[in-house]
């Protein structure tokens, strides 16, 4: 998944996703623990998704914050 195509989603989209990677992911650590995993690369392409994802999110929190406080300064003039 990259960059752009994680910034498109919905904040809901967001969540869904990362929901669905974070347990694909436990999924695939079980796997691996038993010996049955067959992707090794999956365990790998997941994490990063999460990590970008996670990176949208924070950036979003930040403009957000910053938003906020411009709108404030405008206020007090």
């Amino acid at each position: 998944m990259k960059p752009s195509q994680v910034r498109a989603l919905s904040e809901a989209q967001i969540e869904t996703t990362l929901t669905e990677l974070h347990e694909e992911w436990r999924n695939l650590r079980f796997q691996e623990a038993v010996g049955q995993l067959t992707d090794n690369a999956r365990i790998r392409t997941i994490r990063k998704d999460i990590a970008r994802i996670l990176t949208v999110q924070h950036e979003r929190r930040i403009d957000a914050a910053i938003q906020a406080e411009l709108e404030r300064s405008n206020e007090d003039r």
